[in-house]
């Protein structure tokens, strides 16, 4: 009896000790790089091979070079921005849409919408890079000018809007389907009945989704790389540029920007989550 009550008690003590390792371990995998990477940011050394020292010269160099500078906020953040909005935009009205059609043709587009998340992104580059240089070549447009800021910005859109979708979807099928005609019946206008009573009701899914397009677009290489113009690249097809170059000290621009960036991001999470817990203290 006593084997079995030291057995009962060990078992659970080992279940939680592996849990712990594995919760340990999942943990290192995600967060080492970013540490890794922001101690290669304040690394003297120019080729990121040894660490040599601290120092800010990385950071400071990201806002002295104009031509960094414009390629940071300009080609990329910049591009980021409206093609979330966009995106975000065109999605949510795109997922209302689809919500308000039958079952039969909601799971059809939902599978349509599906494709481009699901496709490799080198066909969907590669698709779009002859999409743009046959629509230049129909209205006449100069080869080296037929991938621009627009077909960037165009592109990030095409490939952002699908999360949208998929993010704004599911809070849609959360809501009384009965809400929209309720507020209908009350005197309310189609157009403000979606924008008083469904968006408010969905504003997490839109949340969500604008978050998941900002990302997609802010990190995106491969179809960048295709759509771009030479002068309208983004950080990560200059950094391919430059490592091409042999330019040594691109890692550590890279490493800086990438930390600031991050940085950025939890910043701005936890002011989310601060103003969300004020926004429950007071509904309550």
């Amino acid at each position: 009896m006593n084997n079995i009550y030291q057995q009962s008690k060990i078992k659970p003590i080992i279940f939680k000790t592996l849990k712990f390792l594995l919760l340990t371990f999942v943990l290192f995998i995600t967060y080492a790089p970013l540490i890794i990477i922001a101690l290669m940011s304040v690394n003297k050394d120019a080729t990121a091979i040894r660490f040599s020292g601290f120092t800010f010269k990385w950071y400071s160099g990201l806002f002295n070079n104009k031509d960094l500078l414009k390629t940071i906020f300009v080609n990329t953040v910049l591009v980021a921005i409206i093609s979330t909005i966009c995106a975000t935009v065109f999605g949510t009205i795109t997922a209302i849409g689809i919500n308000s059609l039958s079952k039969k043709r909601r799971k059809q587009m939902i599978m349509l919408n599906n494709v481009p998340i699901l496709n490799a992104d080198i066909a969907t580059a590669v698709l779009l890079f002859i999409v743009f240089q046959v629509i230049g070549f129909i209205l006449h447009i100069d080869a080296a000018n037929r991938l621009n800021y627009f077909t960037l910005v165009l592109s990030h859109i095409f490939f952002s809007t699908p999360y949208v979708i998929l993010s704004v979807l599911p809070k849609l099928g959360e809501i009384d389907k009965n809400l929209y005609d309720a507020a209908l019946d009350l005197g309310c206008k189609p157009k403000r009945a979606i924008l008083k009573v469904i968006i408010p009701a969905i504003k997490t899914g839109i949340f969500t989704g604008a978050m998941l397009a900002f990302t997609m677009s802010i990190d995106d290489f491969v179809i960048s790389y295709f759509v771009s113009g030479p002068d309208n690249a983004n950080f990560s097809t200059w950094f391919y540029a430059r490592r091409k170059m042999s330019k040594t000290n691109s890692s550590q621009y890279a490493a800086a920007y990438n930390t600031l960036l991050t940085l950025i991001t939890i910043t701005a999470l936890i002011v989310y989550n601060i103003i969300k817990k004020k926004k429950e203290k007071r509904a309550k």
